[in-house]
């Protein structure tokens, strides 16, 4: 992620005032502070350890004793402590031990909080609540004597659920059009007002004092107008009742870099291109079938000179040039779908041109292994054209940096072309999405949701500072309006683009009920009633569980192991870490694994360790890698390389089980992605250094062919199958064009050697990367690139075409796919066998042909796959079967598909 702005709280010394008569408010005479022998008073209302979590309770990780406990409130947001005593007006809400402390209902839905004392709120001071929640909170624990003894914010995320989420879900949130004329609606239940600011206009809205949403009707006039929100609100992070001017998180159309919204109806006509009515998509794949590509939209076409529009989303209607022509050779091979990064409002990239910073030098002219031309595109990097896009800005208006013109609804047409130009290739939309985390939170300028509603959007830890595990500020999904958000947005996506697919960045930090329900409310779209069909659309994710909602600490996660059987993929690690070797965070990025020469192939790297070692770990690599095979099914059975006979769930992965998957499509596979070094520059590393290009070429294809030829659905970053290197960069979202462009003609190579990649990530693996960046094995030619592009899409073909590939249950593939040499003395390190209905799949990763006897086949008639026997790989057509034995016989580094005769 950009550098993105990050909450400051102010830590101030508070006190409470003490005796505040039960319903007037007032300013108290100081208690006394705490005596010497008293525990230190804890008088920071900075912080927020208190947690309104119904309209009843309070929680709080206090202790059980004597003293008071009550809520303080002041709609001016004045109260300070001075002296260990509280300064201000306010009023209070008084609190009673809750005999027994939270009920088991509210342990299960805040399990982070069942250690918390609770309190209940006297049934006298109920009326108070809503009025409470527009201004300042302070939770109090105050002695018999009235010694303040404790004073905090309160959080309050539970409590505007409890009370207004029953209604508030359903409302229709931002512009709504009817009849031509447009309604803005907002949720925002703890401001003290809000109002319009139309065309520079106030004008007032209405609150719905049940659902705490605001709106306004307006004429036909106001359609195109420019917008925002006025919202007074209490802001704990700077402690104060604050006035924002702020955007619609549920704008549809926004002026360049988002400085207004626009009251913008999607289904106008006139956003509508040519032909969008009656878009006819390719078929749909189902997700255990998906072969997907990912890309960035700007590294597509931003160095392709034959693109007529360079960088943007038009460039996927521009049908001669070099990108579209490979992607819709792709798609005729049998690839189903393009994965967009994200591309929804970014909030790190200027998106007017001329506003664009671009590097100062020349680029080209320092040697391959130079730090000068990555000094030089990190100066420009805060204020280029490029970035990745983790950092959201608005989540349902496309970026405005990839449209010709970014003010306005240019984006929104040119967004539609683009899945059109998809489309006629034969390729169906995914968008990669990021509603975890916002670019921004508190007052800070790019912050919109937490200005809005503070503390509410954002996932709070127990001290009511934001979440950052992220990398940003984290939302929390697990509320009831960022859930809503986060359903609201996606069918948005999918109604009113037709977006065929979304991957979740970092779903794990969703709760699973939150992913179900966005599962469940795109079932309900209909081509009839909405121009889609939602029960094709394809959902996956990132699974990974870390960070302060890890092991479902506050929520049941959409991790691997829970949205198994749900019909939602998430990503496998597994494979990737089995074929590349190690892991993404090694220290020495020579670790070597079954597809870069771990034992069979050994490099110079001490940390692949002795050869009884590395053969060891090469041959459980292997184990992982047969598990990942059969779609990473927990239940599948097979004899592993010791020859036990184990489940997929018993192989071990880092202390978590290999195999996690209920069926075929849980579990995705992939070997790159644009997440740490490409699949070249991690080959790069770990193959020996004298590893010739076209031996760096099979090996790429035999990498790739792991995870294409594994049941359930695969993913390759674009640009693999033409062996694309980021010159060894490890975490290019800010690396700019140099180091991310994609080289569509073979005569610009694949972006290896375009010198030392960005010193921030990347400068502790230089020493590693430095003697590499100026080999000629290194640096491939046509022959290499495009020889890797055929025998991959020739792979792509015999997946897509042979139903073996494609089984649907956990028990058909139990009942088709096999191991015959796992676990015995012929089981070969380097090499897997599997035998697959009517097919043997032969991965041969060792830089010597091989042999494998199946004896229970011999006298079976088998030869190598048509596909590959016409195909573009002449290496691999010298593989061959002697029937007699059941010998199959495949050439060094390759895959070989045979089928029975």
């Amino acid at each position: 992620m950009a550098g993105s702005p990050r909450r400051t709280l102010v830590t101030t010394a508070l006190a409470l005032l003490a005796a505040v008569a039960p319903m007037t408010p007032s300013v108290a005479a100081a208690p006394r502070a705490p005596a010497a022998a008293d525990a230190p008073a804890d008088l920071d209302l900075s912080t927020s350890r208190a947690q309104w979590v119904d309209r009843d309770t309070v929680a709080w990780d206090v202790r059980g004793d004597s003293a008071t406990q009550e809520l303080v409130y002041a709609h001016d947001g004045q109260l300070t402590v001075k002296n260990g005593a509280l300064v201000g007006e306010g009023r209070r809400i008084r609190l009673a031990p809750a005999e027994g402390g939270l009920t088991d209902a509210q342990r299960k839905k805040y399990p982070h909080l069942k250690g918390y004392a609770a309190f209940t709120v006297d049934p006298r001071d109920r009326d108070r609540v809503r009025h409470a929640l527009t201004g300042q909170l302070v939770a109090t624990r105050s002695s018999a004597d009235g010694t303040l003894l404790t004073a905090t914010g309160v959080q309050t995320q539970g409590v505007l659920d409890d009370l207004y989420s029953a209604t508030a879900t359903k409302a229709a949130l931002g512009p709504q059009f009817r009849g031509g004329r447009p309604t803005l609606a907002l949720w925002a239940p703890t401001a003290q007002s809000v109002s319009l600011e139309l065309d520079g206009k106030r004008v007032a809205m209405r609150r719905d004092d049940t659902s705490g949403v605001w709106s306004v009707a307006g004429a036909r006039s106001w359609t195109g107008k420019q917008y925002r929100y006025v919202v007074k609100v209490w802001a704990p992070s700077v402690q104060k009742v604050v006035t924002n001017k702020v955007t619609d998180p549920y704008s549809t159309a926004l002026t360049a870099d988002s400085r207004r919204s626009i009251a913008v109806d999607l289904d106008d006509p006139k956003l509508a291109p040519k032909g969008w009515e009656q878009l006819r998509k390719p078929k749909a794949t189902p997700l255990r079938d998906a072969q997907i590509q990912e890309l960035h939209i700007r590294d597509f076409s931003v160095e392709d000179s034959t693109a007529r529009h360079p960088g943007k989303y038009l460039a996927f209607t521009d049908t001669k040039s070099d990108g579209m022509k490979h992607l819709s050779k792709l798609a005729k091979a049998g690839t189903s779908y393009v994965h967009l990064l994200p591309a929804f409002d970014i909030g790190t990239i200027p998106e007017r041109a001329a506003d664009q910073a671009t590097p100062d030098c020349d680029l080209r002219a320092p040697a391959p292994d130079s730090d000068q031309q990555q000094a030089c595109v990190t100066r420009t990097a805060a204020k280029d054209a490029y970035n990745w896009g983790y950092d959201p800005l608005h989540y349902t208006v496309p970026e405005g940096s990839y449209a010709s013109d970014p003010s306005g609804t240019r984006r929104t047409v040119e967004f539609r072309q683009m899945v059109q130009g998809l489309g006629d290739s034969g390729l169906r939309t995914v968008m990669d999405v990021v509603y975890n985390h916002t670019v921004a939170s508190g007052q800070a300028d790019k912050s919109v949701l937490d200005k809005i509603v503070p503390g509410y959007y954002q996932r709070l830890l127990a001290d009511g500072t934001v979440a950052t595990s992220t990398c940003c500020a984290n939302t929390a999904p697990e509320n009831a309006m960022m859930g809503k958000l986060v359903v609201d947005s996606l069918v948005t996506w999918a109604k009113e683009y037709k977006v065929d697919g979304f991957r979740f960045d970092l779903m794990g930090h969703h709760p699973k009920a939150n992913i179900l329900a966005v599962r469940k409310a795109l079932d309900a779209l209909t081509l009839k009633k909405d121009g889609v069909d939602g029960k094709n659309i394809v959902l996956y994710g990132e699974g990974w569980n870390f960070g302060e909602i890890a092991d479902d600490a506050r929520f049941v996660q959409a991790t691997q192991k829970n949205m198994a059987g749900t019909g939602i993929a998430t990503f496998s690690d597994r494979g990737r870490d089995a074929v590349r070797g190690g892991g993404p965070f090694d220290e020495d990025p020579g670790v070597q694994g079954f597809a870069s020469g771990l034992f069979t192939d050994p490099n110079a790297s001490k940390a692949n360790g002795t050869p009884a070692e590395q053969k060891a770990r090469l041959l459980h690599y292997q184990d992982l890698l047969k598990v990942a095979l059969t779609g990473n099914l927990a239940a599948y059975t097979f004899t592993d390389s010791t020859g036990k006979r184990v489940k997929g769930s018993e192989v071990d992965y880092n202390g978590a089980p290999a195999g996690y998957a209920a069926a075929p499509g849980d579990a995705l596979s992939y070997s790159d992605a644009h997440d740490n070094e490409s699949l070249y520059d991690a080959l790069a590393f770990k193959l020996p250094s004298d590893t010739t290009a076209a031996e760096r070429s099979r090996m790429q294809v035999l990498a790739m062919a792991t995870s294409t030829l594994a049941q359930g659905p695969s993913l390759s970053q674009a640009g693999s199958d033409l062996l694309r290197s980021k010159s060894l960069d490890r975490n290019s979202y800010d690396s700019g064009d140099w180091f991310n462009a994609l080289h569509w003609d073979c005569r610009d190579g694949n972006g290896f050697g375009r010198g030392l990649p960005p010193a921030a990530d990347n400068k502790d693996k230089w020493p590693y990367g430095k003697p590499l960046l100026t080999s000629a094995t290194l640096t491939p030619g046509c022959a290499e690139i495009d020889g890797t592009s055929a025998a991959y899409q020739d792979l792509v073909k015999l997946r897509a075409t042979e139903p073996a590939f494609s089984l649907a249950t956990s028990g058909q593939v139990q009942s088709r796919l096999s191991y015959p040499l796992s676990g015995t003395s012929a089981e070969t390190p380097g090499v897997i066998t599997m035998e697959l209905g009517n097919l043997v799949v032969v991965f041969n990763a060792t830089p010597d042909a091989q042999k494998q006897r199946v004896a229970d086949l011999a006298n079976t008639a088998y030869a190598l796959h048509p596909v590959q026997a016409k195909g573009a790989d002449p290496v691999v057509k010298s593989a061959s079967y002697e029937r007699s034995s059941g010998t199959f016989s495949v050439p060094a580094r390759s895959v070989a598909v045979f089928e029975r005769g």
